[in-house]
């Protein structure tokens, strides 16, 4: 016994040894290897904080605990804005000893806590989860790859959130409150793995409609994994979509590197109907055990065959209600005869051949028959007949099926019928009639109830012809708090309609939009009307307005509209206008924009075109005023399209680009008292701004600000948003070189010397370039030229004009003060190059000239033309070794050649030549002509190589292109190959064996 005792002590201190030393021995260990491994294996941005690793054996002793929070996995490139994976909580289990000995490292286990996963497939088939480097690139790089080895034997995860879209089928799968387990020797060849999974909320989308809305899942899946033959075989499982249990068998395969097998067959574990039940939206709630209930249920189907590029497996799905009955025990009425038979058969997997066949539907909901069958033969094309009739007392409808919150009652009546064929030039030969009458809405989400609603309506169509369709809708009439609202309607020739139409009344936008809720937008306030509008298209599409009866009168009053794209809202507190065939006259609009205001008044024409045909422009002349406007805050990501602003004010800084409407023709008159830009300031704004083909003109816009006055015309383009175009001419008058300095990046990076300036200046200046995403000049695209007049300048302190000094011996060159002088400067591949120009200090005469770049490096010549005898002893000694003149001393004057380089900060002055001809102008001019030649013949340089690369990017899409459609018309003709076969099969079957008849489910077996 003491042993036994002295054992377990010894046991429990290396315990507490263990658990001490963990996190001291090992922890720097592993963080180096989960470092190297990720920069080594993993194509994307993985974030986490080093300090957040801990490592322990308390968790899943013996094997050691890897514990990291918060790690982040970012996509690159396509996926660069999308986060693949947030967990807030990893755990690894390692195989202690393996991590002992520094060798192979073996993960035995993973749990993720509290796990966001999102999993995207686009149009391309690239996938954001292909982000790890297999084995054999990592070992082509002679990387080690035997330092982690997967050998787990269970994993877990808990309270996940998982997201999968694959947009090349369309399929989207969204479950929330996941908790899952799973088990199996990963370490085997084959073995069976299981596992137990949960969601609270699942919901599946295909091609744009909800097949599995809000449902909850409990899953229990055993699968033979035989990792050898890439086989996966469904052994005892049972699923659960709400209360309907259903189990898969067959196998998965993955056969070769590009296809996936299937062999699945599914079945309904259990014939109730209430199984069945429980998968009806709305029905699922607490109160579902208590629901009586009668009928039966058969369901099967299967899914078999290739998946890859070209091919989807095959799919079927049978579904037979018989008898079908419910009724929730606190409601009068039940729903009764509930009989359905469905059948839905795709063999060739082609989504175009797909059949389904509703040969029955039939309920009774209390007393009032719903009946309806339809058959459908392919997408595109599709050949449908079909027909739905039911006249239900929506009173009674609540009296069977409870929907929280809802009021109704009123007769709704639909009797339609409809068989053809529907594509973009057919459409079925359709008769269909609807009718309410005396109806009432009320909704607690919104207590004022929509009442009195009295409608009547048909489409025909008796050739199937598309342009032979007729829509009449000849009353329409409903109240809302007490205001009426009434209409009509009729509209036939489908492709250019022909329409009468009139709508009459006050609606509250914050009403209706409580009622019919718009996604990511809230609406507010009144607007009424009286519109009548009558004509055909055809006119409107050839610009035959007058043809056309259009008339009517809207007033607005506090109507707000605020989303995501535009958080700051807008705010119109009135506005009244008319219209008729040609134009709409705005007679006043006032409102605001988040920190902005703005009045307007005007015409906008077109209006029709723009509505109603694509890509036509609205047209128009609008006067617009503002006391205090804010552009910031509405700049736009420039690869989101979506706005910067937050709605919590005003940003301070400009961040995002400003973006011209496409389809808009017009010309704005404007006067903005003050204009918040950037962080500038700008006072009695004015000019007239051209918006046409997402460019916007500006013509004889002035403006003041830091004390100068500022005007421009030209042009600024957005038809490319991510890389906006600029093309200005300014004319500045008096601007003080150090708010110039202060307020603009361009001088501070083209004319850094301007941060020793003081002084004003005006300038004539033509520039053309790329915005950025902050609204201001990319410096690497300018190009540009003008004047710069310079109405008195002086420069202090200057590291260059120091030096200058010092080298020349002339100190009176320390400072300068230059007064009405004139400079010629461009703007070439990044640089500013100044051209050649005169200035006098004393009885000094000066010539500079030269470039300057946005790395801050200085490239200038200068001539100084002086009296000998200012000159140092020294200086004359290297000007007589320049000149060959013996006696320099003896000359009058002479001229001075120097080179100055380096930075503004750092420069560098060389004296480069000597002459006693005052030949300052020219030997400047030569050089700086030289260096202006070898800035254009850069830039041709730089665009001919952006134009190769461009066209070899258009050539790589091309070609991308090209094969994506090889593949379509492979898909094409494979799925009519299918399909014919399946006719050809159907057609023989029919000759010479006669349909087989159809054999019911055995339910009473099951």
């Amino acid at each position: 016994m003491r042993k036994i005792l002295l054992g377990f002590l010894v046991f429990i201190v290396l315990l507490l040894v263990a658990v001490v030393a963990a996190p001291f021995l090992f922890k720097d260990k592993l963080r180096a290897l989960a470092d190297k491994q990720i920069a080594q294996r993993v194509r994307a941005k993985v974030q986490y904080d080093p300090n957040s690793i801990d490592v322990s054996v308390l968790h899943s002793f013996p094997d050691l605990t890897l514990d990291i929070k918060d790690l982040r996995v970012i996509g690159l490139d396509s996926f660069s804005r999308d986060t693949l994976a947030y967990l807030p909580g990893l755990r690894v289990g390692l195989d202690i000893m393996t991590v002992i000995k520094g060798q192979e490292i073996k993960i035995n286990s993973v749990e993720l806590d509290r796990p966001d996963i999102s999993l995207r497939v686009l149009k391309s088939g690239r996938a954001n989860w292909d982000v790890m480097i297999s084995d054999s690139a990592a070992a082509a790089k002679g990387q080690d790859t035997s330092q982690v080895r997967l050998a787990i034997k269970g994993w877990k995860i808990t309270d996940g959130h998982l997201r999968y879209e694959d947009l090349t089928l369309p399929f989207r799968m969204e479950a929330r409150q996941v908790n899952h387990t799973g088990s199996g020797d990963f370490a085997s060849n084959v073995f069976d793995m299981k596992s137990k999974t949960t969601a609270g909320r699942l919901d599946m989308r295909y091609g744009g409609v909800a097949y599995v809305t809000d449902k909850k899942l409990d899953a229990d899946v055993t699968m033979n994994m035989d990792l050898n033959k890439h086989l996966y075989t469904f052994k005892d499982n049972k699923i659960k979509l709400n209360d309907f249990p259903f189990s898969f068998a067959g196998a998965i395969g993955l056969p070769n590197a590009t296809d996936i097998t299937y062999d699945v067959t599914f079945r309904a574990l259990e014939t109730d109907f209430k199984t069945l039940l429980s998968l009806v939206p709305g029905v699922y709630t607490d109160k579902f055990k208590n629901v009586a209930t009668s009928g039966k249920v058969a369901f099967d189907g299967y899914y078999k065959g290739v998946q890859n590029k070209l091919r989807m497996p095959g799919y079927g799905l049978n579904l037979a209600v018989t008898n079908g009955r419910f009724k929730y025990p606190d409601l009068p009425q039940e729903a009764k005869n509930i009989n359905v038979k469905m059948v839905v058969d795709n063999p060739s997997g082609f989504t175009n051949n797909v059949k389904v066949n509703v040969s029955q539907f039939h309920l009774d909901l209390g007393p009032d028959p719903v009946d309806g069958n339809v058959a459908i033969d392919g997408l595109n094309p599709m050949k449908v007949d079909g027909r739905v009739k039911a006249n239900v007392n929506l009173a009674d409808a609540l009296k069977v099926y409870p929907v929280p919150g809802l009021s109704m009652r009123g007769q709704l009546a639909v009797d339609a019928t409809g068989k053809g064929t529907y594509s973009k030039t057919q459409m079925p030969v359709v008769n269909a009639a609807i009718r309410m009458t005396n109806g009432y809405v009320k909704s607690n989400k919104f207590p004022a109830p929509i009442e009195d609603i009295n409608l009547s309506g048909t489409v025909v169509n008796t050739t199937g012809q598309v342009n032979d369709t007729y829509v009449s809708l000849p009353q329409f009439h409903m109240v809302l708090e007490g205001e009426p609202l009434d209409g009509r309607l009729t509209a036939h020739n489908i492709n250019q309609p022909v329409f009468d139409a009139n709508v009459k009344g006050t609606v509250d936008l914050t009403k209706i939009t409580k009622i019919f809720p718009l996604a990511g937008m809230t609406v507010t306030g009144r607007v009424s009307g009286n519109i009548a509008a009558a004509g055909n298209m055809a006119d409107v599409d050839a610009g035959r307005y007058q043809n056309v009866k259009a008339s009517g009168t809207v007033q607005a009053k506090n109507v707000t509209y605020k989303s995501k794209d535009l958080p700051q809202g807008v705010n119109i507190s009135s506005a009244s206008g008319t219209f008729n065939n040609n134009q709409i006259t705005i007679q006043q609009l006032n409102g605001t924009s988040g920190t902005s205001d703005f009045a307007a008044s005007g015409t906008v024409s077109n209006y029709l075109g723009y509505l109603f045909t694509p890509g036509q422009a609205l047209k128009g002349t609008m006067n617009v005023t503002s006391h205090n406007f804010n552009v910031n805050e509405f700049m736009v990501d420039p690869v989101s399209n979506k706005s910067t602003a937050t709605g919590k004010g005003a940003p301070a800084k400009a961040d995002g680009v400003v973006p011209i409407p496409k389809f808009f023709d017009l010309v704005l008159n404007s006067k903005v008292d003050n204009v918040t830009y950037d962080n500038l300031k700008l006072q009695n704004a004015s000019g007239t701004v051209t918006v046409n083909n997402q460019i916007a003109t500006l013509k004889n816009l002035t403006f003041n600000t830091l004390g100068a006055t500022f005007g421009t015309n030209g042009s600024y383009n957005t038809q490319n948003l991510a890389h906006p175009k600029f093309d200005l001419g300014l004319n500045i008058k008096n601007l003080d070189f150090q708010n110039a300095f202060k307020a603009f990046n361009t001088v501070k990076a083209l004319v850094p010397l301007a941060a020793a300036v003081q002084g004003v200046f005006s300038t004539n200046f033509n520039v053309s370039g790329e915005m950025g995403q902050d609204m201001l000049p990319k410096l690497s695209t300018l190009s540009g030229k003008g004047l710069f007049d310079i109405l008195k300048a002086s420069v202090l302190q200057s590291p260059v004009l120091s030096q200058i000094a010092s080298l020349t011996t002339l100190p009176e060159l320390k400072n300068l003060s230059i007064i009405n002088k004139v400079v010629d400067a461009q703007i070439v591949d990044g640089k500013l190059v100044v051209k050649p120009f005169d200035f006098t200090v004393g009885d000094l005469k000066l010539t500079l000239g030269g470039t300057n770049s946005l790395a801050g490096i200085v490239d200038y010549v200068a001539a100084i033309n002086a009296p000998t005898g200012k000159l140092g002893n020294a200086l004359s000694s290297k000007l007589t070794q320049l000149t060959g003149v013996q006696n320099i001393q003896g000359t009058d004057r002479v001229t001075l050649g120097l080179d100055i380089g380096g930075s503004i900060t750092n420069p560098t002055v060389k004296l480069t030549s000597g002459s006693l001809k005052d030949q300052g102008k020219a030997i400047v001019a030569n050089v700086v002509k030289t260096k202006l030649t070898d800035a254009l013949l850069g830039l041709a340089n730089k665009n001919k190589a952006k134009g190769d690369s461009t066209q070899k990017a258009t050539a790589i899409t091309q070609q991308n292109a090209q094969e994506q459609l090889n593949l379509e018309l492979q898909k094409r003709k494979l799925e009519a190959e299918a399909k014919a076969r399946q006719a050809i099969g159907a057609g023989l079957n029919s000759l010479f064996g006669g349909r087989k008849k159809s054999v019911p489910a055995d339910t009473a077996k099951k």
